[in-house]
């Protein structure tokens, strides 16, 4: 069966890095966000109705085609406040009625260790937040408050390395040709 790995965090919780490592050991391909962020970026402001607008929709063309071509996603997303709130279940929707299956897993981090990583300077390869005052200015202000995701298992990134935090997940969901660390 077919199946999207739904990796959900805050901005600098791991989830492209854990979930290189989860390809790695699975083989499965990482769909990671800031492959269409930085593209739409290039084209239009970040949030403007455009953006959001193809972002979303996009998404749910580019994973519903995937499943229904027999190809198995890691997708990584960080819940924010412009995506639509409905964007999870939507997309949980387009995957089962392409007979996929869709699991939920979110990578936590304390708030101490975010602020760390935000500055670490291995946030520059994709247009990722990497200014502390703006990220800090950003949870001030509510950008990534968003509805609960209902997930099937949550990582704790901070005290394990991304391959740990991989192996885990791939056990955890029972995923093909997981190697030991």
């Amino acid at each position: 069966m077919t199946r999207v790995i739904f990796l959900h965090g805050p901005p600098a919780a791991g989830k492209y890095t854990v979930g290189k490592e989860l390809s790695s050991l699975t083989g499965i391909t990482l769909f990671h966000n800031h492959l269409l962020v930085d593209l739409l970026m290039a084209i239009f402001p970040f949030g403007s109705p455009l953006f959001i607008h193809h972002r979303e929709r996009i998404w749910l063309d580019v994973i519903g085609d995937a499943i229904t071509a027999g190809t198995s996603l890691i997708f990584t997303f960080t819940p924010e406040r412009t995506v639509s709130p409905e964007f999870p279940g939507s997309l949980a929707q387009r995957v089962e009625a392409a007979g996929g299956q869709i699991t939920f897993v979110e990578i936590t981090c304390a708030n101490e260790e975010l602020e760390r990583r935000v500055e670490s300077g291995v946030r520059t390869r994709f247009k990722k937040l990497n200014s502390l005052p703006l990220y800090r200015q950003l949870r001030d202000e509510g950008a990534f408050e968003y509805p609960p995701i209902a997930s099937e298992f949550v990582v704790d990134s901070a005290d394990l390395s991304a391959r740990e935090a991989a192996i885990g997940i791939a056990l955890a969901l029972q995923l093909p040709r997981v190697t030991s660390a």
